[in-house]
């Protein structure tokens, strides 16, 4: 019976869930691991900068491949992990943490090694992260060691949850049967109960048929959880008007005639205020109600008449089934739809944000114009990442193309998020597609916490077009409170110089600051294709913001104020 290592067989299982590039740190307790990773082709380290951004950078391969996995070393390095971890876990992100950890001889002994907090308690880190955990598992079994992978890379997957799996540094050289490799991690989902499922369905086409004019909202979890194709067929279907959240932006094709808009309540654009609310009928898929998913709340629904699809359960007015998956449901309803909607007759939909007025070529740079304009120059497939602050606002009023993939962690909201997410999206786009392009909104502000990581995209010869919005500091924080406080201030850097010091060879920078050289730049033919890495400095106004964000801003002053 052919062996290979421990080790190996975590890396031979992740290739199998096309999960190839491996994110992380090296650290004593983990470098038998990681010297693994070389024994299995098609399979990269990524090599961060610290473990704060290679979890960032996890959260956004993981989002585009399905998931991802994160290798840090004991206490030390975990810890510093643990941000972008909990968000990964907040936001529905399937991201699998392994942690190389101290041997179980020198745990039994508790000796006083380095990394820990000298009290002899190996389990304390551990401990932390089951708090942030779908899951967890601490090998120290072999016998058993293949099986707690396998399950661990399950849940992962099958969660879209974060989990945590401990391997003390002596197991991973000891040898397990290869032949478990062939076969395959079993990745589907338990069929829903049938009762239950015949029950809700049966529910939801009662609740359709009885309507005259209902619409379907997606959020964030039908991107995560993998049900954008069967709300794409019920849009289809059932032809009716069709909206996204903030977080649900890429979940549904925004070319589809169907599609009205971007819902945030109070925030949203009155005609799409005025359709959503209207509706006597709510399909919400994947909903994730955040305050800054929600417009603070302000969601205001003329009917009781909700159906909410989860990942776990369905909620059908203030019914709750749990256990009854989505994915499952919807496809049913997709095939049985039919028969109720026989007398419905299409409402109009809000029409699609009205194109920027001509200006004079001159005309200094606003976001307003700006996020209507984006849209224009993205094309079909493309990741687009923003970044927590006036981005993340400003991509609500940005007309996706088909099949473009909308990043923003608008629920755990952690500034410089994207500065490492866009690292893990671009690999994954070059895995996937060496022509799809990665595209990052990021603030002056953000980018300092998390800059370091263009050192990597520049070491793996990424191409991500890097867009910095210079408005001199941290304007979503100054329109929250303290317009003028220094502690919203920031040291202005020399941002056309930072590829070059990270050792770009080729590359290119730009410095945008009006209207006229917006158009010039971004329907340069050569620009738009992905051939180099670029960082394109957005010079505006300090306070300057999307007007969707200055509501926000004062909706959040005003409740804090409150409370």
């Amino acid at each position: 019976m052919s062996q290979i290592t421990l080790g190996k067989y975590l890396f031979e299982r992740l290739k199998q869930v096309q999960c190839n590039t491996i994110f992380g740190l090296p650290g004593d307790f983990n470098l038998s691991l990681l010297d693994k990773i070389y024994e299995v082709p098609g399979m990269r380290w990524a090599g961060n900068c610290n473990e704060l951004n290679a979890a960032y950078a996890a959260d956004g391969y993981a989002r585009i491949k399905g998931m991802a996995c994160l290798i840090t070393t004991f206490g030390v390095g975990e810890l510093s992990a643990l941000n972008g971890i909990a968000g990964s876990y907040a936001e529905h992100v399937g991201v699998l943490h392994v942690v190389g950890v101290p041997s179980l001889s020198a745990q039994a002994k508790q000796l006083l090694l380095h990394h820990t907090l000298g009290n002899g308690d190996f389990t304390v880190f551990h401990r932390m992260s089951a708090c942030i955990s779908e899951t967890t598992s601490m090998i120290t079994d072999i016998a058993s060691a293949q099986a707690e992978i396998d399950r661990c890379i399950k849940a992962t997957y099958i969660s879209q949850r974060t989990v945590y799996l401990g391997l003390p540094a002596n197991m991973v050289d000891l040898m397990v049967p290869a032949d478990v490799l062939n076969t395959p991690i079993d990745l589907s989902l338990k069929p829903n109960d049938v009762d239950a499922e015949t029950e809700v369905l049966g529910a939801i086409l009662e609740l359709i048929k009885d309507a005259k004019n209902p619409i379907i909202l997606a959020d964030a979890c039908a991107s995560r959880h993998d049900v954008k194709a069967e709300t794409k067929a019920l849009i289809d279907t059932t032809q009716f008007p069709s909206f996204v959240t903030p977080m649900g932006k890429g979940s549904i094709d925004e070319q589809h005639p169907r599609f009205g808009g971007v819902y945030v309540g109070t925030l949203s654009r009155p005609e799409v205020k005025k359709a959503v609310e209207s509706a006597d009928l709510i399909l919400s898929v994947g909903a994730l109600l955040s305050d800054f998913n929600t417009g603070s709340f302000s969601y205001s629904y003329n009917t009781k008449n909700i159906v909410e699809f989860h990942s776990d359960h369905i909620k059908i007015r203030k019914a709750s089934f749990p256990g009854v998956q989505m994915k499952f449901v919807l496809e049913k309803l997709v095939a049985q739809v039919g028969s109720v909607i026989k007398g419905y007759k299409p409402v109009a939909i809000p029409a699609p944000v009205p194109a920027n007025p001509a200006t004079p070529a001159e005309t200094p740079l606003k976001q307003e114009w700006l996020w209507n304009q984006v849209g224009k120059f993205l094309k079909e497939g493309d990741i687009v990442l923003t970044e927590t602050g006036t981005s993340a606002f400003g991509i609500n009023q940005t007309h996706f193309p088909t099949n473009t993939y909308g990043i923003s962690q608008v629920l755990w909201g952690s500034i410089g998020f994207t500065g490492g997410a866009t690292l893990g999206a671009a690999f994954a786009a070059e895995e996937i597609d060496p022509k799809k392009r990665t595209i990052v909104f990021i603030g002056d502000g953000s980018l300092q916490l998390t800059v370091q990581e263009i050192s990597t995209m520049i070491r793996w010869n990424l191409k991500p077009y890097i867009f910095v919005l210079n408005n001199n500091g941290y304007t979503i924080e100054k329109l929250i409170h303290g317009p003028t406080a220094e502690y919203n201030e920031i040291q202005n850097w020399k941002h056309l110089d930072i590829l070059s010091t990270f050792g770009a060879k080729d590359y290119e920078n730009h410095r945008v600051a009006t209207t006229g050289e917006w158009d010039k730049l971004a329907s340069d033919r050569a620009f738009n294709e992905n051939s180099k890495i670029r960082l394109i400095e957005i010079m505006l106004p300090v306070m300057d913001a999307p007007s969707n964000l200055i509501a926000q801003a004062k909706l959040t002053e005003a409740t804090n104020a409150k409370q």
